[in-house]
């Protein structure tokens, strides 16, 4: 497929989604899942396929403490889940959410006790509970990735308190799939003598043969504690973007420093940086994900943030809304609600011609940028640049590497300020390569030229043209000044021709005159 049949098709999509009805997103709808470590509300601003979240919190009840020796829940963890739940409900009810699903996983499922514990959240809070199975937990975390990570190939691993799930992916098609009891509170029973958690996972892991395919390509980690070590990560490396959700470590390096997780106490682990409320249960959830390491040998970690909750919602949607590209549907929904001009799509086909041999990937990110170009248009024009570029930098889009991230983050400081050489971007330029950076600039300048030429206004930039050959840009303009030049838009221009180190010439034909 030639680049322009590629950017068609790429605008095609969004285009579509940019007019499809909202109706889906009238209606709020909320996620209880309840887990052997927490129990957690998302509230989401309707079904569609990038949901944001509206509401989120948790409570960490350790429901499955003592589950594994005693077969009950934790008698505490329960007065203080239903209390939760009792408050989730009133929450749900008052927020209006639509619709309320609640998931209850490995604690409850296992538990002697489990079915008198749904029968009593059914009594106290009204909430109907659905408990899943291993293999369900498993599907639904997979979906999860998928619908974060579209097309991901590899391994999916969701340790939550009390159970460890694996997933292969093909490409984006489920395989097999696993769950193990393998959860950091199970582990915490069993006990560190004579290396009983080692043995445990080492005899689970390799009773599994399929894992050694797995072998040479990526791994991703989904639940709270491997997120908790990914940011103990960040911390330690001055990674200097904070979002986990793909935050990407070679496995060397999250094989090494997983280890040295595993090896710590808790006195040690306070003294680093991250979540203290999962000091008894990080350090076996270091050592899983060392294991599964050693035996898997993936090429990379590539951290999730989305999981079983999102998974659920993904599996909700049709065929065809699982299909979307998740960052085109977040970045058109935050058009809409935010952006001036009234299809940015349009900005699409109007900077096509200053990159010439772009791939898939490089059309979709720049049709993102073009789609987030006019976030800043309401703040206070002194801080436009980094309100822009901090918005966009830290939104929760989907299908992100950081690297992508933080082009497109550039690009919208460009637009505003017409440069991405401040202080406030420098540690953000060492994820992007320097041709990236460049590039970053120029369609950061490209778009502030064409809002500086149409105020916003599609009708009038559709009547202009941005032409690159033979050493020059050059912007033509109507004959019959409906698109005015000025000085602002030679400012423009010119800037955008430096960057590209080329000549910029406005060209306004003479209009014709009428015979007489």
């Amino acid at each position: 497929m030639s680049q322009d049949n590629r950017a068609a098709a790429v605008q095609g999509d969004v285009s579509a989604t940019w007019n499809s009805s909202a109706a889906g997103a009238a209606e709020r709808v909320g996620v209880i899942d309840i887990g052997s470590n927490s129990i957690r509300l998302v509230v989401y601003d309707g079904l569609t396929r990038s949901p944001l979240a509206l509401f989120n919190e948790k409570v960490l009840c350790g429901l499955g403490r003592g589950v594994e020796k005693s077969g009950l829940l934790n008698p505490d963890g329960v007065a203080q889940g239903l209390a939760a739940l009792e408050r989730f409900a009133t929450l749900a009810q008052g927020m209006r959410v639509g619709r309320l699903d609640v998931i209850a996983t490995a604690a409850v499922r296992d538990a002697r006790d489990g079915a008198a514990f749904v029968d009593a959240i059914r009594r106290r809070a009204g909430l109907t509970v659905r408990v899943i199975s291993g293999e369900e937990e498993a599907r639904l975390s997979a979906m999860g990735v998928l619908s974060g990570t579209p097309g991901a190939d590899g391994l999916v691993g969701d340790l939550g308190g009390g159970s460890l799930e694996l997933v292969t992916l093909d490409r984006g098609v489920i395989g097999k799939q696993v769950t193990l009891p393998l959860g950091p509170l199970r582990l915490m029973e069993v006990g560190a003598s004579k290396g009983g958690p080692v043995k445990l996972i080492d005899q689970h892991l390799e009773s599994l043969p399929w894992l050694s395919t797995m072998k040479g390509r990526p791994f991703y980690p989904v639940g709270g504690s491997w997120r908790a070590i990914a940011k103990l990560h960040m911390e330690q490396s001055g990674h200097p973007l904070h979002i986990i959700h793909h935050y990407t470590i070679p496995t060397a390096d999250a094989r090494e420093f997983s280890g040295l997780v595993g090896r710590q106490s808790r006195s040690s682990l306070e003294k680093m940086a991250g979540s203290r409320r999962r000091l008894d249960t990080l350090p076996f959830a270091g050592l899983v994900l060392e294991r599964l390491l050693r035996i898997a040998q993936p090429s990379k970690l590539v951290f999730s943030a989305y999981g079983l909750r999102e998974g659920h919602l993904y599996s909700l949607l049709s065929p065809e809304g699982q299909r979307e590209d998740p960052l085109m549907a977040s970045a058109a929904d935050w058009a809409r609600r935010f952006v001036r001009m009234g299809d940015p799509a349009l900005l699409m086909s109007w900077t096509a011609g200053l990159f010439a041999g772009e791939d898939d990937n490089a059309i979709r990110l720049r049709h993102a940028a073009c789609l987030l170009s006019d976030v800043g248009w309401a703040d206070h024009p002194d801080y436009r640049a980094e309100h822009a570029f901090l918005r966009v930098l830290r939104y929760p889009f989907p299908a992100l590497d950081h690297d992508e991230r933080a082009f497109l983050a550039l690009a919208a400081h460009a637009r505003y300020s017409g440069t991405i050489d401040v202080p406030l971007t420098a540690p953000v330029r060492t994820l992007v390569s320097e041709g990236q950076g460049m590039k970053a600039l120029v369609l950061g300048l490209a778009l502030r030229l064409a809002h500086t030429l149409s105020g916003g206004a599609t009708a009038l930039l559709e009547r202009t043209s941005l032409k690159v050959g033979d050493g020059r840009i050059v912007l033509t303009l109507p004959d019959d000044g409906s698109v005015p030049a000025g000085e602002a838009v030679q400012r423009r221009i010119d800037a955008l021709a430096k960057a590209m180190n080329v000549k910029g010439d406005v060209v306004q034909p003479l209009r014709p005159q009428a015979a007489e």
